[in-house]
């Protein structure tokens, strides 16, 4: 079950539109969800898809009964690096340009379905439409990910990243030189309001912070800086648009203000680099790094 309180960004939208962004399922999907009862708006079911909701209201999707047809299925061709890989849980370091999980506009081709082909149990792990997922890396985001393969792993693993005991860090190449060296950026992300499928910095979004540490600044072809990122909540596009709100997008960001042309880049300049978790059978802790990916580190090269 999905349930979140309509923010501003979404006052006035059709509910199927709500809906369809909320689950990141298709249009067409989501009316067949409606039609089933499975949405209701505080509380209410049957409401019409083109009702238009208002800032506060609850809207609750019932998962389970989300079209069959919208499940992942196992896709060999999905080529993965798996990095570790037990009876609970499987670590990853995924390349740039692999989706998470199949949603709108991704129905195939995506980490889930490479990992329901290498082991189809997972099917029955957690969320049906994202089986398997605690956490998520943007498309254009490489790195390290884990995902559970046992039910009792996943419940674990979201607890200890809800008691923020799983450690993520990143490497991101900045725009610019931050006034502080060492900082902690503590502001709240949710919907821009312009943009509902973008997230920015908004009063009423959800709690979010990111600890950064300068690793090295250049100067050519424009002033820009290496920086280490700590999430201490995990929210989406959380880096990128907390960077952004510093006044220092990461280079390659076309969607929060980092795409220049001094120096091109095929995709936002940031890596998951380390992951650390207390494994949810043994509670040994075991820790992941993953060096900087070749295409992040040609265009670090340039700076140089």
């Amino acid at each position: 079950m999905l349930i979140e309180t309509i923010p501003a960004a979404l006052h006035e939208q059709r509910l199927d539109r709500v809906v369809a962004l909320i689950a990141d399922i298709s249009r067409a999907s989501t009316a067949t969800l409606i039609e089933l009862g499975g949405v209701t708006l505080d509380g209410v079911a049957g409401v019409a898809g083109k009702v238009k909701v208002k800032e506060g209201q609850e809207v609750a999707i019932n998962t389970s009964m989300i079209p069959e047809k919208e499940l992942p299925q196992g896709d060999a061709s999905v080529v993965l690096d798996v990095v570790y890989a037990d009876d609970d849980v499987i670590v990853v370091n995924k390349a740039t340009g692999i989706v998470v999980h199949p949603g709108a506009g991704n129905p195939n081709g995506t980490l889930v379905n490479g990992i329901l082909a290498l082991y189809p149990e997972v099917a029955l792990v957690g969320d049906q439409l994202r089986p398997g997922v605690v956490h998520r890396l943007d498309a254009g985001t490489s790195g390290l990910m884990v995902v559970a393969r046992s039910q009792v792993a996943y419940d674990s693993l979201v607890d200890a990243l809800t008691r923020r005991d799983v450690t993520r860090v990143y490497v991101a190449l900045v725009w610019g030189h931050p006034e502080v060296a060492t900082g902690l950026i503590d502001a709240p992300i949710g919907r821009d309001q312009r943009d509902p499928t973008k997230m920015a910095v908004v009063i009423d979004g959800k709690f979010a912070r990111t600890h950064y540490d300068v690793l090295k600044k250049f100067e050519q072809p424009q002033p820009c800086s290496l920086v280490e990122c700590q999430l201490e909540t995990g929210r989406t596009h959380q880096i990128r648009v907390h960077l952004d709100s510093i006044g220092h997008p990461v280079v390659g960001d076309s969607t929060y203000g980092g795409a220049r042309s001094s120096l091109s880049s095929p995709r936002p300049m940031l890596h998951a680099a380390k992951l650390s978790f207390a494994h949810p059978t043994t509670g040994e802790e075991m820790t992941f790094e993953a060096p900087v990916p070749e295409d992040m580190q040609a265009v670090v090269n340039r700076c140089e």
